[in-house]
């Protein structure tokens, strides 16, 4: 049966293919800090310039002087720049003094305890809304061509770290003949530079994906040192410093290590004493590099738990520790994986011991995976309805779903690891007799192999040749066993799913949490049912004589079911008077409510009551006041209020 390896560069389409579409669809920036109040509160119309705006979030953010803005009708800066830390979640800017009346917006971009970027904006008003001009168009924290590159990056990361830590731990704990595999070299080493890469692209990427998402800030040495000096860019320092180490852990594996296995399998002719002594050097240094390796890989885990989910919430403590976990069980699984593909397709023979120990370290891992995966989804998701009813959830979903098949197609594997394990022994004797059968066939005159009279370019030409001859030679032995083909069959499918259950994985990551996002919506929901009475000051001019005036309206307790309104009517110089008819309706336009009328009772001079004035949901509603003056002057206001 023949097989056509799969080439590098169909490899690297798949990759691509698979990571811009899930990329494509992942939501720009993903907010896992939520504004849950403010002061003044979002739609709110107070009587009083503030002396400064307060924001409140779900969980602690890392915000800088300049991070709050606050906007005048007109699009112009009338904060002073300087954020403070008022307590708890909380964080305040003052406003300049003298604001006119009018709609202010207040745009905020800063960044959530897990390390992503967090932007909005919202507006109030003083005296009376107005209309605005203010545009936040510079907020693209996460998004842009940057947020894309980012993202990219960092799928690659976890597939370096995957590979890079899978690949050497397969040698090590596997195959040690592997360490001198070219092919699995070039796994390791190109992991490595990946790994390596992309960590480099994040840190200076950093800066402007969660400030201004422009390109041309990527090389801004002022942003890349305040990248430093935040818990993400320790973590990508880190990653560096210990990706230094990971270097010269390769150069021993494939140096040192594949030097002295590849001396005991020459063998020789030294007695009992010399053989038992290399062979405890040969331990000696396995030892050295499976705990120097443990600790570097660790290590390297660790800088994704110190900087992502498993760094905030409940539990941070034991999170990170169990993510470390769940890391290493993934690298050593998937990237074992890739590793073993790579053998079955590339190197001439593989010991079936090597393969079977594979298995047992693959089982090894998945159930490592399933206790710590059962742990997070638990710390990130919290609920049933967390996890059918947020994209986290839902992801975390396809995520098991992938790892379910992921595992039945390890179980095929095993079958033909177990068929292989029976027959591989026959590998190197058929190769063998091809060779000579081969050979037979192929007289070589001793001018074409280099002897008298052969020209240096003509032997290489040989040289080349009969490489190229050897290598169809043990491709054609690798080819006729069905139980390699059956393994290598069953490896490639499984190597595809993983490759789409990494994908998943890192959009994941990038996923607020259920649990986040459900607390969020619950503190949300209690700061609206805390809005507290609403109060608009609303001036009229019908037109006519003594035709000008100011309504205030007062509704108590301003949220969702029975409320009492209260309406004054005073003149200019603030005097209660009585006019012939005042009136209201009270529109919900997102839920096509409405009008609502209310007709006030007039109990005292310029005041009028209403009880019982129901209102059916919360949201911003538009409060249509009509004042008439006389019997022909008129005039309906409109006016927009958040009723929680």
């Amino acid at each position: 049966m023949k097989t056509i390896a799969p080439r590098t560069w169909q490899l690297v389409l798949l990759f691509l293919a698979v990571t811009g579409a899930l990329l494509a669809g992942a939501a720009p920036a993903s907010a896992h800090a939520a504004l849950t109040g403010s002061d003044p509160k979002q739609g709110a119309v107070v009587d009083t310039a503030p002396k400064k705006v307060s924001l409140t979030f779900s969980e602690s953010v890392a915000i800088s002087d300049g991070a709050v803005r606050v906007l005048d009708p007109a699009g112009k800066r009338v904060d002073d720049g300087k954020v403070a830390h008022s307590g708890g979640t909380t964080y305040t800017v003052g406003v300049h003094s003298g604001l006119p009346d009018g709609t202010f917006t207040v745009a905020y971009q800063v960044v959530s305890a897990d390390s992503h970027p967090v932007a909005g904006a919202y507006t109030f008003s003083i005296g009376a809304p107005s209309k605005t001009t203010a545009v936040v168009a510079d907020q693209n924290a996460g998004g842009g061509v940057v947020g894309v590159i980012y993202g990219i990056a960092r799928y690659v990361s976890y597939a370096g770290f995957a590979l890079l830590v899978g690949g050497a731990a397969f040698v090590l704990g596997c195959w040690r003949r592997g360490a001198g595999s070219k092919p699995v070299q070039r796994v390791v080493v190109g992991a490595w530079t990946a790994l390596t890469a992309a960590t480099l692209a994040m840190l200076l990427l950093r800066g402007s994906y969660t400030g201004s998402g422009k390109l041309g800030d990527v090389f801004d040495m002022s942003l890349l040192g305040q990248v430093l000096q935040t818990k993400t860019g320790a973590a990508l320092t880190s990653r560096l410093l210990l990706l230094a180490a990971a270097a010269l852990f390769i150069a021993v594996l494939f140096g040192a290590y594949a030097k002295k296995n590849e001396e005991d399998g020459e063998g020789g002719e030294e007695g009992k004493d010399g053989r038992d002594a290399k062979a405890k050097e040969r331990n000696d240094l396995t030892f050295g590099l499976s705990v120097g390796g443990a600790v570097v890989a660790a290590g390297l885990a660790a800088t994704w738990a110190m900087a992502e989910h498993a760094s905030t919430g409940i539990q941070a403590a034991l999170a990170m520790p169990v993510d470390v976990l769940h890391l290493l069980a993934v690298a050593a699984w998937l990237g074992g994986l890739t590793t073993l593909l790579v053998a079955l397709y590339r190197v001439p023979t593989i010991e079936g011991s090597a393969v079977r120990r594979f298995s047992r370290v693959a089982f090894c891992s998945v159930l490592v995976l399933v206790a710590t995966g059962l742990y997070q989804s638990w710390r990130q998701v919290g609920s049933w309805s967390a996890l059918t009813g947020t994209a986290y959830g839902q992801l975390l979903m396809v995520k098991v779903g992938l790892v379910a098949v992921l595992v039945g197609v390890a179980w095929i594997s095993r079958k033909w690891t177990a068929r292989l394990t029976e027959t591989v022994a026959a590998a190197p004797v058929a190769q063998e007799q091809a060779s000579e059968v081969s050979e037979e066939k192929e007289p070589v005159s001793v001018a074409a192999a280099g002897g008298k009279g052969a020209t240096p370019e003509r032997a290489a030409q040989l040289a080349r040749q009969r490489a190229a001859m050897a290598s169809a030679r043990e491709k054609r032995v690798r080819d006729a066993d069905p139980h390699r083909f059956g393994l290598r069959r069953s490896v490639l499918v499984e190597a595809g799913i993983a490759v789409v259950l990494l994908a998943v994985t890192t959009v994941l990551t990038s996923t607020e949490p259920g649990r986040t996002e459900e607390e969020a919506k619950s503190a949300t929901s209690a700061a609206q049912a805390q809005t507290g009475p609403l109060s608009l000051k609303i001036p009229f001019d019908t037109g006519g004589a003594d035709g000008k005036g100011t309504a205030l309206l007062e509704m108590d307790p301003g949220r969702t079911g029975n409320n009492e309104m209260h309406l004054y009517i005073e003149r200019p110089n603030g005097k209660a008077f009585d006019v012939p008819e005042v009136k209201l309706a009270l529109t919900q336009e997102a839920k096509k409510i409405g009008p609502l009328p209310v007709v006030p009772d007039h109990i005292a001079t310029g005041h009028w009551t209403a009880s019982g004035v129901q209102i059916p949901v919360a949201g911003d509603w538009k409060v249509a006041l009509t004042v008439r003056t006389s019997d022909i002057d008129q005039i309906t206001i409109n006016k927009n209020a958040k009723i929680g």
